[in-house]
């Protein structure tokens, strides 16, 4: 058996080696989608992350050989610390091609945490809930849909035999898009529909950094209490709207009013996974002209949910239910005219009984399971 050997990343040829990573480790996995390498180089920049700025992050990559066969991430989030307590770090972008990979990994983070006095490692976070949370452990069968995370069926065992137990598990949900409504759903989207105080419109994408703000000042107010959430700071939500202009369109990004005030929202998106899956990652030299055509001339096939909110005082009650539905019937029109037939909405909460409830009422389904970790550390 070759020698494992770990190496911290400091420059760019190290992130290469990072976002590679994942080749030997899903080498026959028919599912495996190999992410752009522009995109993901981006994420882990300091310069193009705005998560850096208040985080301290450390990256190693694990190679046998010569090639890299795993890597892992420990970081400290200051944000989540002030949000769930002191002592906290994390770890993500877990990918590991063996057993004793994954140990070695999982020791290197551990030590780097505490050496700097954390008393609890969580995740993954790879890096924070607007990025890829968890790992898979149900769903394998299934590619990832874009900003989603893949696994491997060992890694549960593995992280568990660290020491590692469960803290939390998320759900993805699939939709039939081209299965109408239930007839109880639909009675539901029509208490909104005829409530004289509510209205609802497309994002408006001339006044596109103001509707961003107001969507995020919802969504911060509708997660505040979600396990594990910590608000997007100012450059986060600046950064996250540059990123995200190129793929959002208004007959798919819907605000609901209440009196006149932004009240909910729901944003959907297409799975850019599928677009570029034949692309290994790889832009250069026509890849980004394959890409370009299929987001500006193919058909939608297939979408995400990635974000949705409804503020707080309207959570509990029939109306703010109402509400995300009639979005999602809306939303599942405009997206099947164009030529789509799945969605995916997610992730939510295990214990997000009112969410889960609502997509359960229009015919959603839950077809993959992700998991984070927690350990304390001694």
């Amino acid at each position: 058996m070759s020698e494992v050997t770990i190496k911290q990343i400091t420059d760019t040829s190290g992130l290469k080696d990072f976002v590679n990573a994942t080749r030997q480790v899903y080498e026959g996995d028919p599912n495996w989608i190999q992410p752009l390498m522009m995109e993901r180089m981006d994420a882990l920049r300091p310069d193009k992350n705005p998560y850096y700025e208040h985080a301290d992050v450390a990256l190693w990559v694990a190679e046998k050989n010569g090639k890299p066969v795993g890597r892992i991430s420990a970081q400290i989030d200051k944000l989540a610390q002030e949000k769930w307590g002191p002592n906290l770090g994390h770890f993500g972008f877990f990918e590991a091609q063996d057993a004793e990979v994954a140990d070695t990994l999982l020791k290197t983070a551990e030590a780097w945490l505490k050496e700097r006095g954390m008393k609890r490692m969580q995740g993954p976070w790879s890096f924070s809930t607007a990025e890829e949370v968890g790992t898979l452990i149900k769903g394998f069968e299934y590619p990832p849909v874009f900003m989603m995370p893949h696994g491997r069926p060992e890694y549960d065992g593995w992280l568990k035999a660290h020491g590692l137990d469960k803290a939390k598990d998320m759900h993805a949900f699939r939709l039939d898009l081209l299965q109408p409504a239930p007839e109880r759903a639909a009675r539901i989207v029509k208490m909104a529909e005829k409530n004289k105080k509510v209205t609802m419109r497309e994002i408006d994408m001339k006044r596109f950094h103001e509707e961003v703000a107001t969507v995020l000042d919802i969504y911060n107010e509708a997660w505040s209490e979600n396990w594990g959430y910590v608000p997007f700071t100012p450059h986060e939500v600046e950064h996250g709207a540059k990123a995200l202009k190129p793929v959002v369109k208004p007959y798919r990004t819907m605000i609901c009013e209440y009196e006149g005030e932004p009240v909910a929202f729901m944003l959907t998106i297409p799975d850019v996974n599928h677009k570029i899956r034949d692309l290994d990652g790889k832009l250069l030299p026509f890849g980004w002209a394959k890409v370009a055509w299929r987001m500006m001339n193919g058909r939608e096939d297939r979408c995400r949910v990635p974000l949705m909110g409804v503020r707080k005082k309207f959570q509990k009650g029939p109306l703010g239910a109402a509400m995300a539905m009639w979005m999602i019937q809306v939303s599942q029109k405009n997206v099947v005219d164009r030529g789509a037939t799945f969605g995916e909405l997610g992730w939510i909460l295990e214990d997000n009984d009112g969410m889960i409830s609502i997509l359960e009422e229009i015919g959603c389904e839950i077809y993959k399971t992700y998991r984070v970790y927690e350990k304390q550390l001694s």
